[in-house]
């Protein structure tokens, strides 16, 4: 019930974000062109946020035969779970790292990194797919995906508002006040649809973390996983480069470096999911 709230909240609030960059490029005629390109946004991320998600990590799908230790623990942990068994994508990252994507338990897809499946012992691993398939089980999957989708569109539209405004500068007949509301709206748009991306993210990672832990019987398996996922993120091969609309999906944060990227993380602190993980005590 929570999250169908906030799924629609999040609708509510960005649908209100593009009807005011429609309004201050068109006026009321822009708002209303807007409105229409929200309400047909909306529909799109409800009914294809996962597979436009799985599209903007440039992940793919294998087979069992491709990835058979993938399959096997997937399998157990979705009986567990009592969820039917998502799709198994890979994403073509050395950087080890994990997401769940999908409308709902029915149309799901975890996705893991080349890097992963390369330095994650097999009992850490079952750990991290138990935390994502955590977040089909709980239902994250829809308002995580839908705010993938659609932050990445609103920071589109105002990457092309960015340069219309720089080419056709010269020949606008907008007054001052005008001008600085849309280029407070370019400026602006990005981060608001980054802030509803924190306000879902950090609690469910904790939540899908302790749902993780029950689904393999005993938490230190993940908390294991994430310690050795850390150890990595200053490694050459540990960095990632992924659309920033989808770092919430990922287990762990993907996007690294200076402080203003920690500013905006979608993530709670690392040593603190170990924390709340090493003080759970085995067993389901």
């Amino acid at each position: 019930m929570l999250n169908t709230l906030k799924t629609w909240s999040l609708m509510a609030v960005l649908t209100v974000i593009l009807v005011l960059i429609g309004h201050f490029i068109g006026g009321t005629r822009g708002m209303l062109i807007f409105l229409l390109i929200s309400v047909a946004m909306n529909a799109i991320a409800y009914w294809t946020s996962g597979t436009m998600a799985i599209r903007m990590t440039g992940s793919y799908p294998v087979s069992e035969r491709e990835v058979p230790e993938v399959y096997q623990v997937v399998r157990r942990l979705a009986r567990r779970a009592n969820v039917p068994m998502p799709e198994i994508y890979i994403t073509p990252s050395d950087q080890p790292n994990a997401f769940a994507t999908g409308r709902n338990p029915a149309h799901a897809k975890i996705a893991v990194t080349e890097g992963i499946l390369r330095v994650m012992p097999t009992r850490e691993l079952e750990g991290v797919l138990a935390h994502e398939m955590a977040h089909i089980k709980n239902r994250d999957i829809l308002i995580s995906s839908m705010a993938a989708v659609m932050a990445g569109a609103i920071t589109s539209i105002a990457n092309i508002l960015q340069w219309t405004m720089w080419f056709g500068g010269n020949d606008r007949d907008d007054n001052n006040g005008n001008f600085a509301a849309e280029l407070a709206l370019m400026i602006l748009g990005p981060i608001a649809a980054t802030m509803i991306q924190l306000a879902i993210s950090r609690s469910r990672e904790y939540k899908a973390d302790a749902t993780g832990a029950r689904l393999v019987g005993n938490p230190h398996p993940l908390a294991d996983a994430l310690e050795r996922l850390e150890s990595f993120k200053h490694q050459p091969f540990g960095q990632m480069n992924p659309n920033p609309s989808t770092a919430h999906l990922f287990i762990m944060n993907p996007l690294r470096g200076e402080s203003f990227v920690h500013l905006f993380s979608t993530h709670p602190p690392m040593e603190e999911r170990i924390r709340r993980l090493r003080a759970m005590r085995p067993g389901r």
